[in-house]
């Protein structure tokens, strides 16, 4: 199993800045590519970013491209997300997976707690 947790989540207004930070722990040599998803209120959780552990190939959302840049630190077992340009459309709790991807569509097996962050206008 691989635990996860997230930090660095707040409030900020629009066009502002923030990362967020995920580290992962357990079984982590097992990782094949880490995540993030988001949840708005009253809607479904959704794919933000992804990015392979081992080759740090990156994959967005339409939504994010450009603004949202997703990394990770190997030998700290830990991925970022540095989110700039930030509108109220991005405010959800955030949480970060180890993901796989099948048929197109990017799927979580281990996640996070989550963590908020809210864009106000």
């Amino acid at each position: 199993q691989v635990q996860l947790v997230e930090s660095g989540g707040g409030l900020v207004q629009t066009g502002g800045s923030l990362r967020l930070s995920c580290a992962a722990s357990g079984r982590t040599w097992s990782i094949p590519a880490m995540g993030w998803f988001r949840q708005a209120p009253g809607k479904e959780r959704e794919f933000v970013a992804a990015i392979t552990w081992r080759g740090g190939a990156t994959y967005y959302a339409d939504a994010v491209k450009g603004r949202f840049t997703i990394s990770r630190d190997n030998t700290k077992n830990t991925e970022y997300l540095q989110m700039n340009s930030l509108k109220t459309e991005d405010t959800a709790v955030y949480y970060c997976a180890v993901v796989g991807l099948q048929r197109s569509t990017w799927s979580g097996d281990y996640w996070g707690q989550g963590t908020q962050v809210t864009v106000s206008s």
